[in-house]
């Protein structure tokens, strides 16, 4: 894609990074007191039974994505005009969804700036290794990848590490201010825990809040993950690196019914947000509509993207995803060239 087109790309979406007061507290009054409300009907049903209860949880773990994306929106100053207003409604969902709020918006402002960049992995996405790179590593670092890289890995143990220890400890290069955040949230967190606790009962708390946060958090990282890493995913070192690029062919539209469209709060039109991440997330499906070259994004469906599952591995030089599968002959090659190697005899080097 050429500059001129980067900047008319730029240009056209430019109308729609712009924060629309009464949406917002519209977002807010739809998406707040349902999760409350549903939580509340939740804990009620559980008195009769635990099957009961289930479903409501569900549907609260829906209103928690919903609200983590109106937290997304604020780290990056785009949901309300005033940048305190989203510090604070930020901060308040984020204790609500579970994420320290300047640590979260400090690591995802890194992964926007790198997202696809083959030199600059590692803070705020999903590992990836390259086929040369899983070749090359030992029996203990594919033994990691792989169990990493695991269903049931990343969407159920994923959550719960997610939320229990990454979102709740700082990187060592943090700024007070954002270990400052995070001191704040974890307090919070332990204080309002512990009163719903005896307010509730702790079986009933656990049982209710667990099953909400957990299956929120499976959808999250599913959400995270989908749209990133499909066949013809984008990836490239950092000589050839292009924002434009990144944004359009490293990040998918997930195009979704219209009930999940809503719950997820638009985030389907991911292309859309990783080219202009001021764009709110009620404005994405417009600038997708009225832009022709973000419709060249790769379109993914609910049945389409369980494909993704099998993509473990990139290949730079295919351009695109592969998996264990298609390399096993390699590692078998790999693993005969090592067995071939003479093997130094105990006078070698005396």
């Amino acid at each position: 894609m050429s500059k001129e087109k980067t900047r008319r790309l730029h240009k056209d979406v430019a109308p729609f990074a712009k924060s629309d007061t009464k949406k917002s507290v519209i977002q807010l009054v739809n998406t707040i007191p349902p999760f409350f409300l549903l939580w509340y009907l939740a804990y009620e049903s559980l008195k009769i039974s635990v099957w009961l209860m289930i479903p409501f949880a569900m549907l609260a773990a829906g209103f928690v994505v919903r609200m983590f994306i109106i937290f997304h929106d604020c780290t990056h100053g785009s949901f309300l005009r005033s940048r305190k207003a989203n510090d604070v409604i930020g901060t308040i969902t984020g204790v609500l969804t579970l994420f320290a709020y300047e640590k979260w918006k400090r690591e995802h402002a890194i992964h926007h700036a790198s997202s696809s960049n083959l030199d600059k992995r590692g803070v705020g996405d999903i590992w990836v290794m390259t086929i040369d790179e899983y070749l090359e590593a030992s029996k203990w670092e594919r033994f990691c990848y792989r169990l990493y890289r695991n269903p049931l890995v990343m969407f159920v143990l994923g959550p719960l590490y997610l939320v229990l220890i990454s979102s709740r400890f700082n990187r060592k290069d943090a700024r007070q201010k954002e270990k400052n955040n995070t001191y704040l949230t974890n307090l919070i967190l332990v204080v309002l825990y512990t009163g719903m606790i005896l307010l509730v009962g702790w079986q009933a708390f656990v049982i209710v809040q667990g099953t909400t946060m957990f299956v929120a958090g499976a959808l999250g990282i599913w959400l995270f993950y989908i749209q990133h890493t499909f066949e013809d995913s984008y990836f490239e070192e950092e000589s050839e690196w292009d924002y434009v690029k990144a944004a359009v062919e490293g990040s998918s539209y997930y195009k979704l019914p219209r009930v999940l469209q809503w719950v997820t709060g638009n985030i389907g039109f991911h292309h859309v947000h990783h080219l202009s991440p001021r764009v709110p997330n009620y404005n994405l499906e417009e600038a997708h509509n009225s832009t022709p070259p973000l419709h060249m994004a790769t379109t993914i469906t609910l049945k389409s993207s369980l494909e993704s599952l099998k993509y473990k591995l990139y290949a730079p030089e295919k351009k695109h995803f592969v998996t264990f599968g298609e390399i096993k002959h390699l590692l078998q090659e790999t693993s005969s060239k090592m067995d071939l190697k003479p093997k130094k005899t105990s006078f070698e080097g005396e």
